[in-house]
């Protein structure tokens, strides 16, 4: 826990970054080079890694070791990846198995990821990952890859998308997460990454929750609107840890801006997520700790509504219980399953030092110097 607030990560990856496991060249460099981007140069120089251990095929072990033996993260949730410029998707099925299988009182559920761009055989990948893992939702890219170049999709689409949607309603899967304001790479997308095209399956799928992932961090007045006038659209916080961390008074813009339109509520509909290996997870947990509004800030901020200073609730909330809420898990046996586990440390103990438990680069990794 952090600060006595317990901590549940809506989303953890293990990529696999590694030249060998990209499918296109040019959009596989693209992104292991965004992901490096992120991670490199924190303020606090103990979270660097150079580029050689950063990129590379990250175990389920070594995840496990840096989210929850060396963060104050207790438990998370494990999203396999569908992006088809890469072999395994980026973050492969297996390993979400595994992770569930292996630690299952701490990876406590993972989502099904799938391209819809492949049809028929989307709805069988889904029905697959649902035997495999009762997936808690479904994970969704804007942009996929043909074999040629890249294609974006919208969400409201209801020859492609809607019938993937009434599967998952189908096999019981009420939440579906979609990647949005951060583009994928150096290409053309259109106005993929703009959530507006949620507001029609918003309205058309009352009963689905749909998750922007990494929502605010682009096209904030259109994701505000949509927070003021949709109950079933929620922000995943993936990335906004690494913000909170290095930038924490754009943060805080980016909070108020999502609260622009529904007011302080709003918070309670945001939830943490750090992307697992994307970056060291603890450094983001400590900035969001300490993390307050301030009285400046609040007194400019709102649309129809005077903003109110961020409480110990809102970030109880954030860091856990409303995904907890969302999704029926029961956090007090969350907290008995942990208890003395491999990961369990005394109250009073210091963490590891940051990468001290996990595995460092290998020889495979020299090969991305001069990829």
């Amino acid at each position: 826990m952090i600060d006595d607030m317990f901590v549940l990560d809506a989303v953890a990856h293990a990529y696999n970054h590694l030249p060998e496991n990209w499918e296109d060249p040019v959009l596989g460099k693209a992104m292991v080079d965004l992901a490096y981007a992120l991670a490199a140069d924190p303020p606090d120089p103990q979270y660097a890694m150079s580029r050689e251990n950063y990129l590379r095929d990250w175990t389920v072990e070594d995840a496990a070791n840096l989210l929850f033996g060396e963060s104050n993260t207790d438990v998370a949730v494990v999203h396999p990846l569908a992006i088809s410029s890469f072999k395994d998707g980026y973050s492969s099925v297996p390993k979400a198995a595994e992770a569930i299988s292996r630690y299952p009182s701490r990876f406590i559920g993972a989502y099904a990821c799938v391209d819809p761009l492949k049809g028929a055989e989307a709805i069988r990948a889904l029905d697959e990952q649902t035997d495999l893992f009762k997936p808690l939702g479904l994970k969704l890219y804007p942009t996929s890859w043909d074999g040629r170049g890249p294609i974006s999709w919208r969400m409201d689409d209801p020859k492609l998308i809607y019938p993937l949607y009434e599967r998952a309603a189908k096999l019981g899967l009420k939440h579906v997460a979609i990647h949005k304001a951060v583009p994928i790479g150096p290409f053309a997308v259109g106005d993929a990454y703009n959530p507006s095209d949620l507001e029609n399956a918003a309205t058309d799928f009352p009963d689905l929750t749909f998750e922007i992932v990494h929502g605010g961090l682009a096209f904030l007045d259109e994701t505000a609107w949509l927070l003021g006038r949709f109950a079933n659209v929620y922000i995943n916080m993936e990335i906004h840890n690494i913000i909170v961390e290095r930038r924490p008074k754009v943060f805080e813009q980016i909070l108020l801006g999502l609260c622009k339109v529904g007011g302080t509520s709003v918070l309670d509909r945001m939830f943490w997520g750090s992307g697992g290996t994307l970056h060291h997870p603890q450094a983001g947990l400590e900035a969001f700790a300490k993390f307050a509004f301030s009285e400046e800030s609040l007194d400019s901020a709102g649309l129809f509504m005077p903003m109110k200073q961020i409480t110990r609730a809102n970030k109880e909330n954030m860091l856990s219980g409303t995904f907890a809420r969302l999704h029926g898990i029961d956090l007090d046996a969350c907290k008995r399953a942990i208890a003395g586990d491999e990961f369990s440390r005394p109250a009073d103990a210091a963490l590891p030092k940051p990468y001290s438990t996990i595995t460092m680069s290998s020889p495979a990794d020299a090969r991305l110097e001069n990829a």
